[in-house]
């Protein structure tokens, strides 16, 4: 059995496990119970009423955190010539076409975020077993397939993220850093869970928001009230 160390009996004992926190409230105590030496990830992690096996109950969506991740997002930009200046312009870490292609293939896969073009996309598809595992294949449903590159580009190292249920029903997502202030952390969680709330698809039946947690980097997680959304 795995030692449970003294900051984690610490942490332990702050959190109520018989209790259900509103977002506020948690954003507060997530701070509390992180002790980390390095700037840890705030995540959240909310069980939808939905079946992911059917098509018409699948969440998938995209959200702008209005106080963003907290993570430098590294940002490729697979463009025609025409487009490189645009997107650099617009912030993209790395521009350009032919030569990322090759050293895709090759294994190179060191970006956050490819957004690219329509036309390009034709190209991009033998390179799927590559991409699609690490869920890196761009994608005009999440706006990383766009004639409007430099938006796009602007948009992601702004905050946008995108978010999709997984096969057990739940949504994982990072809304931002230990560091941010409690008001900066509830501010993006509840961006994200409004989206959740806006997305419900009309073939799900019965509750839909069944719980949702709270926790950052090796902290122990936060149970909020999905009342309280």
């Amino acid at each position: 059995m795995a030692r449970v160390t003294k900051k984690q009996k610490e942490a332990l004992a702050k959190v109520d496990r018989n209790k259900m926190y509103s977002v506020t409230e948690a954003s507060s105590l997530v701070k509390e119970i992180t002790n980390v030496k390095f700037d840890a990830s705030v995540d959240l992690a909310v069980r939808l009423g939905v079946d992911p096996r059917k098509a018409n109950q699948m969440v998938r969506g995209v959200v702008t955190l209005p106080h963003g991740t907290g993570k430098d997002v590294k940002v490729l930009a697979l463009v025609t010539p025409d487009k490189e200046a645009e997107a650099k312009e617009a912030g993209a870490d790395f521009v350009g076409l032919d030569e990322f292609l090759q050293k895709i293939k090759g294994g190179w896969t060191d970006v956050d975020v490819i957004i690219t073009m329509p036309s390009v996309m034709g190209k991009l598809g033998p390179l799927g077993r590559i991409l699609g595992p690490r869920g890196l294949m761009p994608n005009p449903k999440t706006g990383t397939v766009t004639m409007d590159v430099a938006k796009a580009v602007k948009e992601v190292k702004a905050g946008k993220i995108d978010f999709k249920v997984d096969k057990t029903g739940i949504v994982h997502a990072a809304i931002g850093k230990s560091s941010f202030s409690a008001d900066k952390i509830e501010g993006n969680a509840n961006e994200l869970l409004q989206t959740l709330v806006k997305l419900k698809p009309t073939a799900a039946k019965g509750t839909y928001i069944k719980s949702i947690y709270m926790s950052s980097t090796m902290s122990p997680s936060i149970a909020v009230d999905p009342k309280t959304v």
